[in-house]
């Protein structure tokens, strides 16, 4: 029986994952690569090009009135797909309206306006924030966080698999560290409340999932 051909998005992950590209990338181009099949009414992709291409650009440059930095977003997501899922090469230049770049400045607070709202924070969100402020780390690097990186002793965090799928080592701050212990009995007494009513699973590895296709591990 022969298996039937993956999904054209499943395709794009997996083009995404060999490339070590980060799981935010992933979901960033997934959606706008979707966003632009819907635009023109489920058209596969490989039925389309160029034209295409540049009326979904212009539409969200016009009619969205995106960011030029989103619309290159888009752009690039768009030029993964037809060169690295579809081994299609775009020959003419696309000759989209540009959406003009933004000169806005954002506002900047000072050390002690950070602190001040950090104080104000409470729970996971004031760790969250402690994380980011005192050791530089990127939302997603702290949302991915497992003990296995902290290093408490030597007041470091490992983080793996960062931007570029590369690793790096960065300060654990004190103010982390001395929240650190109550969210972990915390995130215990949770897991544990899950086991006795039956869950407590969790997601395995890419490369692991595909090799053990049943597996859960507790």
């Amino acid at each position: 029986m022969e298996t039937p051909p993956r999904k054209l998005l499943d395709q794009v992950r997996d083009a995404i994952r060999l490339k070590h590209y980060s799981y935010r990338t992933e979901q960033t181009y997934v959606q706008w690569i979707r966003r632009y099949i819907l635009f023109h009414n489920k058209q596969h992709p490989k039925d389309m090009g160029v034209p295409e291409i540049e009326t979904f650009l212009t539409y969200l440059a016009t009619t969205e009135n995106v960011a030029a930095s989103t619309q290159n977003q888009a752009f690039s997501a768009l030029l993964f797909l037809y060169r690295h899922v579809l081994n299609l090469e775009l020959d003419d230049r696309i000759d989209a309206l540009r959406a003009r770049t933004s000169r806005y400045l954002p506002t900047v607070l000072t050390p002690e306006e950070t602190k001040d709202v950090i104080k104000r924070m409470s729970g996971v969100h004031h760790l969250l924030a402690v994380l980011l402020y005192g050791s530089g780390l990127r939302l997603q690097e702290a949302l991915q966080l497992r003990i296995k990186d902290l290093d408490l002793a030597q007041h470091q965090i490992v983080i793996r698999n960062a931007k570029g799928n590369e690793s790096r080592v960065t300060v654990l701050s004190e103010s982390a560290i001395s929240l650190l212990p109550q969210h972990l009995q915390q995130v215990k007494k949770l897991h544990l409340s899950d086991l006795n009513q039956g869950y407590g699973a969790t997601q395995l590895p890419f490369a692991l999932a595909k090799k053990h296709e049943n597996a859960s591990r507790e």
